[in-house]
């Protein structure tokens, strides 16, 4: 996998506007599967993509009801946009079972945090990797 491009950001609030700015590169159907240690910056990046699509709502980490849907808009189309969270979910048998697939469409897109198990499902998928930089607030963001 070859790596595009690295950011970096001193603060969450820095890192929800990395995650605005990587919005506009995302179209309907695409998967994003993003990686990282817990609090390393996944579901505020996830929030900075939500902002960018027009969602007011709260954004949060669906970690115990594994995804939450969003109607956003891109290009003045409504557009899904499914967030889950594969925490607790140890093997592609148990990703079919929560049909993960049945989110893919034209008119969605999915944004998949703990995604490590989706990447052998969906090895086109787009990856985000965050990870804690040198400093307290810092975070590495490795876009591939």
């Amino acid at each position: 996998m070859t790596l595009a491009k690295e950011i970096f950001s001193a603060s969450p609030e820095e890192t929800f506007q990395c995650g605005y700015d990587y919005a506009d590169t995302i179209k309907p159907g695409d998967i994003v599967i993003f990686t990282g240690p817990l609090g390393s910056g996944k579901t505020q990046f996830i929030k900075g993509i939500c902002s960018y699509f027009g969602i007011k709502e709260p954004v949060n980490s669906p970690t115990f009801i594994i995804v939450n849907e969003y109607e956003g808009i891109i290009d003045g189309n409504l557009i899904n946009i499914s967030h889950f969270d594969l925490y607790r979910i140890n093997s592609p048998k148990e990703l079919d079972e929560i049909g993960l697939e049945s989110y893919i469409g034209r008119d969605s897109v999915c944004l998949v945090e703990w995604g490590e198990t989706a990447s052998e499902k969906f090895p086109d998928a787009r990856r985000v990797m965050l990870l804690y930089g040198e400093n307290e607030n810092e975070r590495i963001m490795r876009l591939l």
